[in-house]
This record gives structure tokens, C-alpha cells and sequence, in this order.
């Protein structure tokens, strides 16, 4: 599969559809697999709580648009902020596994590469976080 502007557009036009605001295109095989690799196109206004995956890290690259990627400890205090804009030269951020983190989109059209350990495991409500971001 060719990840190019084409497949970009054709997830973006499901995210924008979607009131989420936000698609996923699995390039992983099964929700079982080792490796969870993504396409993650994200319109502003997507809600993302503030949540952590206590067993794997988590790796987001930019392809386009830009996004802020805020990280809190388990005080619910802010403790960084990332704007990741590859227009900027900021092309990714690794999350370390247990990090309490959530992200902002800055831009209509982002669309990121995520990858995170297998095999899919939904939040639980000891991993999400709630503030009042």
C-alpha cells in the first residue's frame, strides 16, 4: 500500500464526515497484532481525554497539519506542551509508556502515523485522566 496524498485525502474526507472529527486506517493486520501502526486523520475539535497506556509507549509522526501534544502528571497538572508541525521541523514526539498525555489539532487536514505496542487494549477508566482541559 502507497501512503501518498491520495490515501491522506480519502481518510480526512471520512474524519471531516465523522462526529468525532477523527478516522483511523489501520495498516496492521488484526487488532491482535504486535505492532499497532495507524493513519490518524484528525479535524479540530476532536476530543481526546486525557488518558495513558501504562504498558507501551506511543510514537506520533506528523505527515501533515500540526497538532500540540500536552503531557500532565497524575496531579492533573501540566507539566510540557509539544507543537509538532513538520512545517517547523518538528516532526514527531515519543510517549512514554505510562505518560498521562492528550493532544490539540491546529490544523484542518492533520493526519499523523502512530505506532504503539499490540495487541489493542481499550482505555480503561484508570487510564483516563479528568481534567478540566
Amino acid at each position: 500500500m502507497l501512503i501518498d496524498e491520495h490515501l491522506l485525502d480519502k481518510v480526512t474526507a471520512k474524519a471531516k464526515e465523522n462526529e468525532r472529527l477523527r478516522m483511523n486506517h489501520n495498516l496492521h493486520d488484526s487488532l491482535d497484532a504486535k505492532a499497532q501502526r495507524l493513519l490518524n486523520a484528525l479535524e479540530p475539535g476532536t476530543r481526546l481525554p486525557v488518558h495513558r497506556h501504562r504498558h507501551t509507549a506511543e510514537t506520533y509522526i506528523v505527515l501533515r497539519g500540526s497538532i500540540r501534544v500536552m503531557f500532565y502528571n497524575d496531579e492533573k497538572l501540566l507539566t510540557a506542551e509539544f507543537t509538532i508541525d513538520p512545517k517547523e521541523k518538528a516532526y514527531g514526539i515519543h510517549i512514554p509508556a505510562g505518560q498521562w498525555h492528550t493532544l490539540e489539532v491546529l490544523e484542518s487536514g492533520t493526519v499523523i502515523f502512530e505506532v504503539k505496542e499490540g495487541p489493542y487494549a481499550p482505555l480503561q477508566p484508570e487510564d483516563i485522566l479528568e481534567t478540566k482541559t
